[in-house]
């Protein structure tokens, strides 16, 4: 049986027993809205007056929009349970053809693949992206990273010439079964594809108190890195610890015109905010246009597509059409050697085939976001506690960064063309189900200076200092939330605003989960409590608030 039958029978399967992400539960618009409406809150601290031309009233902080309990406008899923991120666009399910393709997609995001390797840090999409939410920190040091791993390169932003951009924890050697850790110099002594290094985190206590008295803890991490099985890093080393974010909702960030992203941004504080958000670029990986970030926690890929197919490649080793070359540098003739002895031939020499691709892309791109909690529908109400913590989210300024409300445009169809189960066409036919909808990211995605600085030494584990040997591993040290490692156009001490929507069903999703970018903040307090630099205003007046109203503000964040 050809590989293509087999798929077809297995996904006929899949359908009829419907996908394990959860329930089953008109024209593209050409014509520009002309209106200009501005879009102004006033707070006790700040005047948030952008024209963005959405023809939507503005916002007001003292009541929400009558939608705004619809997260994401027509694309919002009522389901808040352990499968909340998991589930498809009303719209898509009610299309028997783009619902199957969907499910196809749920199953290629949750399967391995042939060729996987030589290096990598998960086997499919779904063992980082857990339930299509956070990946998650390791319990322990003997638990090797899979749903978290450390970007690597130096302080200027090169990528390390040995061991990349990431580093794989695991690889593939012929005859066995399962990744393989690293060995310490095992890829250079004994010419197999070893796990590049062994990662792990330990965190130091840090506590604080806020103005009313009460206290707090924090839990601040040191990375270490040892085992390194291709030799020793360059000197100027840093690393970028990153827990895997979540992926629904994708298609509608997507779909957000490019103009009502740069209206928000103000690299240069013109109005004196202390804010300066800038939008990052980056190249189309097909047509190769100048197109704006909107993915990546360093904002460096511009589409779905590029998100996911870059992360085949450096997450899976699972090469495809946009990133066909294997995970393994020049120098690592190791991983090179067990490359050539992939059976990757039955793609047209990449591991993962353009109908497979477009099927994950499209279940990406179509992926729901649930709706908020706390608003009583039949009676139009939301709960007054939520109501009182809206007031302090905008009394703080956090939406000068975690701007709530879009309303998306046009959603075109995948570049590589329209897909069913089994093949692609050349048209691109448009996502009607991801335009015109009004819905509350809570994000600006552009790029924020959170603060702060890193130092990498290399210390034995008593933390006396060394040079080189098995017994000497790398460690890094930081301030604040920077990782010391510029990427794409970003600063080591920028990040990408995260969106918030989905924000407190995090554990409930993924009970192990944590917040921010690498995973230390153990509640949504401790990840407020955690900005600084362009964020400092507004994390003071957290710390600065009775705690009634801190309550009140927790309770919003977790209602989102």
């Amino acid at each position: 049986m050809t590989y293509t039958l087999k798929k077809l029978f297995m996904l006929i399967v899949i359908i009829s027993l419907n996908a394990c992400g959860g329930d089953s539960n008109s024209e593209s618009n050409d014509k520009k809205d002309n209106s200009n409406k501005s879009e102004q809150v006033t707070t006790n601290n700040h005047a948030f007056n952008i024209t963005v031309n959405d023809g939507l009233a503005p916002l007001l902080i003292n009541q929400p929009d009558a939608t705004e309990y619809l997260s994401a406008g027509l694309g919002t899923t009522n389901m808040v349970d352990q499968n909340a991120y998991s589930q498809a666009i009303e719209a898509i399910v009610d299309e028997p053809q783009l619902d199957a393709v969907f499910k196809a997609g749920d199953h290629t995001f949750r399967s391995n693949h042939d060729g996987q390797g030589p290096l990598f840090n998960n086997s499919s999409c779904q063992g980082c992206h857990i339930k299509d939410g956070r990946g998650q920190v390791p319990s322990t040091a003997d638990e090797a990273m899979s749903s978290m791993f450390l970007r690597i390169g130096d302080s200027l932003g090169n990528v390390e010439p040995t061991y990349g951009d990431q580093l794989q924890v695991f690889g593939t050697i012929n005859g066995r079964s399962g990744g393989v850790i690293a060995k310490y110099r095992g890829a250079l002594d004994e010419g197999l594809a070893y796990g590049e290094a062994y990662t792990w985190v330990e965190y130091e206590r840090v506590t604080g108190t806020f103005s009313d008295g009460e206290t707090y803890e924090l839990r601040k991490p040191i990375y270490k890195i040892k085992d390194l099985a291709y030799g020793d890093f360059i000197d100027d080393v840093q690393f970028s610890a990153r827990v895997t974010p979540h992926v629904y909702g994708s298609g509608l960030l997507e779909s957000i015109p490019q103009q009502h992203l740069l209206a928000y941004a103000d690299p240069t504080d013109n109005n004196n905010d202390g804010i300066s958000g800038r939008p990052a670029y980056t190249s189309h990986p097909v047509s190769g246009e100048k197109q704006i970030a909107r993915f990546g926690q360093k904002a460096v890929t511009g589409s779905v597509l590029q998100q996911i197919a870059g992360a085949y490649r450096g997450d899976m080793g699972v090469t495809n059409s946009i990133n066909s070359a294997e995970p393994c540098t020049d120098a690592q003739t190791a991983c090179l050697a067990q490359a050539e002895r992939e059976n990757n031939k039955h793609h047209n020499g990449v591991d993962l085939n353009d109908v497979d691709l477009a099927q994950v892309e499209f279940y990406n791109r179509t992926l729901a976001v649930p709706k908020r909690r706390g608003f009583d529908v039949s009676t139009q109400l939301w709960q007054e506690e939520i109501l009182a913590g809206r007031a302090q989210f905008y009394a703080a300024n956090c939406h000068s960064c975690h701007v709530p409300r879009y309303k998306t445009a046009q959603a075109p169809g995948s570049v590589l063309g329209d897909v069913d189960l089994v093949s692609l066409s050349d048209a691109r036919t448009n996502i009607i189900a991801l335009e015109q909808q009004v819905i509350y990211p809570y994000t600006d995605l552009l790029l924020h200076d959170m603060g702060g600085s890193c130092v990498v030494s290399k210390e034995l584990i008593d933390g006396q200092s060394c040079n080189e040997g098995e017994q000497c591993i790398y460690v890094q040290r930081c301030e604040g939330l920077a990782d010391g490692r510029p990427e794409g156009e970003a600063t080591a001490s920028e990040w990408k605003t995260p969106p918030l929507w989905g924000l407190g069903l995090v554990q409930t999703v993924n009970p192990k989960a944590t917040f921010l970018h690498d995973g230390r903040a153990r509640s949504i307090q401790e990840a407020i409590i955690w900005h600084d630099g362009e964020a400092k205003a507004s994390q003071q007046a957290f710390i600065n608030m009775d705690k009634t109203q801190r309550t009140a503000l927790l309770a919003f964040l977790g209602s989102l």
